[in-house]
């Protein structure tokens, strides 16, 4: 008696919106299509009494989101909500600089491997090479050695040397020639010509000397028109020099 008067003392009459209480019966099992029965979930069996509660709280939300539509209350969170994080800025920025040193740390391991590997390929390709050459320089000289003895009378160890040492000059000149000037080259030679002599290029000839078919009297000793020479217009205004001055002031004097 005492309990039920202490409820009926602190109990409120609120709207559903205000309290959002439901109180759901039978959850119905997806798999068997049949509601379950609560002697049938074992409470000692963990899977079975978690899949029970979960099924309970979902037909509980199922049946609570139509009411807070139908009263227009908003039930998803806006684009533009913010929320206060569990964790500080300084503590996600340690993380985040943590997550970046171990990548780093992985990146550079990894460079390290390709580069050992390359160096291994690198060592595996030269010792190939040496052995080769080993190997067809002791040919050639048990050639030479049997060719000494009187066992062989061939010679064809010195046809591959040649050909192949032509094989290699031919290549070095066709790589040249492909090769050809650079840009800048080509550029030099399309502004300024391909060279040739240019010492005494503006030398007179006997040709040059004998041609007097451009000579131009009146150009030459200043008797063209506007020439300040001698018999120009010009040359009644031209000043006097300092000397000639000073002689006429003393005279004057």
């Amino acid at each position: 008696d005492g309990l039920k008067q202490c409820l009926s003392e602190f109990k409120q009459q609120l709207a559903w919106v205000e309290r959002l209480d439901m109180t759901s019966g039978q959850v119905v099992d997806p798999v068997l299509q049949s509601a379950s029965d609560k002697d049938a979930v074992d409470p000692e069996n963990d899977f079975q009494r978690e899949m029970s509660f979960y099924r309970q709280a979902q037909a509980a939300v199922l049946e609570a989101l139509p009411r807070l539509r139908k009263l227009q209350v908003p039930t998803r969170r806006p684009d533009d909500y913010f929320a206060e994080m569990a964790k500080s800025d300084q503590q996600m920025q340690k993380i985040r600089q943590k997550l970046k040193s171990k990548q780093e740390a992985m990146e550079r391991s990894e460079k390290a491997k390709q580069l050992r590997a390359m160096r291994k390929y690198g060592k595996k390709v030269q010792t190939e090479i040496l052995q080769r050459r080993q190997k067809e320089k002791k040919n050639m000289l048990n050639a030479v050695k049997k060719y000494q003895k009187g066992l062989s009378d061939k010679l064809d160890f010195l046809d591959e040397e040649q050909t192949s040492s032509q094989g290699n000059k031919k290549g070095i000149a066709s790589q040249r020639i492909k090769k050809g000037p650079n840009a800048k080259r080509r550029y030099k030679n399309q502004k300024f010509g391909f060279g040739g002599k240019k010492k005494g290029s503006k030398w007179n000839t006997k040709e040059s000397f004998n041609d007097v078919s451009s000579f131009q009297s009146k150009v030459a000793h200043n008797k063209g028109p506007g020439k300040a020479g001698k018999g120009g217009k010009k040359a009644l205004n031209k000043r006097p020099g300092k000397r000639a001055r000073q002689k006429m002031k003393s005279r004057a004097r």
